[in-house]
């Protein structure tokens, strides 16, 4: 019956399907053909899905990403950016990527952030002599560090969908965040060194104009930070912190910067409704699936087939590393992180793995995968606004394919950069 589901599963994903109707459509045999579920038990797990507390914090943060994109924030963090990192070589390339790192505490996205930064920042590198795949590579790769800063939405689904806390994946997914960071602009560097890219400024920026331009950031750039305190003392959980942020970000909009008006806050309130239609079917379909699944008793049958390869933990995550980058080939982020983690997770912390590390880890594999083709959600974003080839893409990639995959295999091996950090705030 499993082989059956996954058949039906990538039958629906290769004639093109909606993810989440293939989701759902592909649990049908276990609530009909079998006879052991009523077809009524899928519409009730299609509710429940969506009665949850935790969950709540998914709507929260996509408004208050929405809200401060609309109300100048992303403008300043750019001019913030660049006066950090604009004097190095590979100038606009360097500032895409340090800009990702401080949006990871906004937008909570990969492909949000990917897609914005695509179109402020690629005219830009394309006018200064980056080649397309360049850049379309660059800020594809820069956006997975989206992805581990809080509030990453993938975080908090991994968290909703495993019944991990998902304070404390916020908190393990910083230091990862940072470390990704500097990886990436190393690897930015040595490829602007072969490939001649110039510094965007002529020099370095003077302290009284990186203090002012810091100032300026100071309300986007503090977020984290309370995110951090208020986890560390108790004072939200992740729902309420994400309550928190959409009145942060009207007060700071209406109150400090004064640059949102009527039309902006709709037009936040309808993106927000557009990506959040988009997740919650994927809940409710996913929902379903993972139910028929578990009837089904994939977990422990993959579990068992595992353990009869291998009795050795390196073995079985590399096992769950190599499945997760085919996964993230094929599938859009949240739906992988839906359906695939509450099958691979169970295996990962009976070889004895926390599940906070595997948390970091595997949402940012997932999210890796959405980097190479054939159906890399993130790759085609950016190439589509680009109008990138994807062979020019592919091609271009490989310095930061082997970094990405230096990263992955220190982020697997040194379990403390996830940790560290969980353990010494809460």
């Amino acid at each position: 019956m499993l082989l059956l589901i996954a058949g039906l599963f990538a039958l629906f994903l290769v004639i093109g399907l909606p993810v989440a109707f293939a989701l759902a459509l592909a649990a049908i045999p276990v609530f009909v053909l079998t006879g052991t579920m009523p077809p009524t038990v899928a519409l009730q797990k299609m509710v429940t899905a969506t009665q949850s507390f935790p969950l709540l914090a998914v709507p929260f943060f996509i408004l208050a990403g929405n809200l401060m994109n609309v109300t100048g924030i992303t403008e300043r963090l750019v001019r913030f950016a660049r006066l950090l990192t604009g004097w190095l070589a590979g100038g606009l390339a360097q500032v895409s990527i340090v800009l990702s790192f401080m949006m990871g505490g906004i937008s909570g996205s990969a492909v949000a952030d990917a897609s914005m930064e695509a179109r402020i920042l690629g005219p830009s590198m394309l006018a200064q002599g980056y080649s397309k795949g360049s850049t379309a590579v660059i800020l594809a790769f820069g956006s997975i560090i989206t992805a581990t800063i809080p509030p990453s939405i993938g975080l908090i689904l991994f968290g909703f969908i495993n019944e991990v806390s998902i304070g404390r994946l916020f908190l393990a997914g910083i230091i990862p965040g940072m470390v990704l960071t500097l990886v990436l602009m190393a690897t930015t560097w040595i490829v602007a060194k072969q490939r001649g890219y110039k510094p965007d400024l002529p020099q370095v920026p003077s302290a009284r104009e990186l203090g002012a331009s810091f100032l300026d950031s100071i309300w986007a750039l503090a977020f984290p930070v309370i995110l951090i305190v208020g986890f560390r003392f108790g004072l939200f959980t992740a729902t309420e912190a994400g309550v928190f942020l959409v009145f942060y970000a009207l007060f700071i909009g209406t109150v400090v910067y004064r640059d949102l008006t009527l039309p902006k806050l709709y037009e936040a309130i309808t993106s927000s409704v557009s990506d959040l239609g988009m997740i919650m079917l994927l809940i409710m379909m996913a929902a379903v699936l993972g139910y028929a699944v578990t009837i089904e008793r994939a977990p422990q049958e993959i579990t068992e087939w595992v353990t009869t390869l291998t009795d050795d933990p390196r073995i079985v995550l590399l096992l769950v590393v190599v499945l997760l980058i085919v996964s993230g080939m094929f599938l859009e982020g949240a739906a992988n992180i839906l359906l695939v983690t509450p099958i691979v997770l169970p295996v990962l912390v009976d070889a004895g793995y926390n599940p906070v590390h595997m948390g970091i880890l595997i949402v940012t594999l997932i999210n890796f995968g959405g980097l190479t083709p054939p159906v890399g959600v993130i790759m085609f974003t950016v190439c589509g606004i680009l109008r990138c080839r994807t062979g020019e893409f592919s091609k271009a990639s490989v310095p930061f394919f082997l970094a990405m995959l230096g990263f992955i295999a220190l982020l697997a091996a040194v379990p403390w950069l996830s940790l560290v950090l969980p353990r010494m705030l809460m």
